[in-house]
């Protein structure tokens, strides 16, 4: 009996994970769990146990975008990425480095830029951006290093172009040590100024 309801549920998780895709892209939500919910609710999913990993979801999500964005997708990222590259070059002195979507390549058009700074404390890189003129605020991100532990700290928020930046502040130490990504939750990668270039110069490389 098992056995033959394992096909239903195995078809149930990928059209739940191609549909928590679809709402990432189109409503432009980060949040795997948030994404999972809906995508539940939408398809009267009830059973914990057919709901997709967040590395299925971002999968679906690569999938979703090759399928029906595929002309416009590649624009976007780069058109993100230089962004992102643009506010840490304003942000040097704080060894910025751009994590998440954006960094990863399944950002979708309504996709926050998310950086992770190094100071000692909020008040050197509030300072700087007040120097440029530039209307910020402070909020706070838990983030998770462990099964069982979470860590909060304070982000800085503000908006490059049109694009809403949240620049976390670890301190000085904190660049040694990377959160637990919400992908996978290996170590999240992050890449500094030098490797955004490299791959803005790789992006246009291939539309060529």
């Amino acid at each position: 009996m098992g056995k033959r309801s394992n096909p239903r549920a195995g078809h149930l998780r990928r059209a739940l994970a191609q549909e928590a895709a679809r709402i990432m892209s189109e409503q432009g939500i980060d949040d795997f769990g948030l994404a999972k919910r809906k995508a539940a609710e939408r398809l009267g999913a009830t059973d914990i146990a057919v709901l997709p990993k967040n590395t299925e979801i971002e999968e679906a999500l690569a999938t979703h975008h090759r399928l029906f964005e595929r002309h416009t997708h590649s624009s976007t990222i780069a058109s993100l990425r230089e962004t992102a590259l643009r506010a840490m070059r304003l942000l040097e002195r704080f060894h910025p480095r751009l994590v998440g979507p954006v960094l990863s390549g399944t950002a979708s058009a309504h996709s926050e830029i998310t950086l992770h700074l190094f100071a000692e404390g909020t008040e050197p890189v509030a300072l700087h951006l007040m120097e440029h003129g530039i209307p910020h605020r402070i909020g706070e991100r838990r983030l998770r290093y462990e099964p069982d532990r979470l860590v909060a700290y304070p982000v800085v928020q503000f908006v490059a172009g049109d694009r809403p930046i949240d620049a976390v502040v670890f301190p000085l130490n904190g660049i040694r040590q990377s959160p637990s990504s919400p992908v996978d939750g290996r170590p999240m990668k992050r890449a500094d100024t030098a490797e955004i270039e490299s791959l803005l110069r790789r992006d246009a490389a291939n539309e060529y």
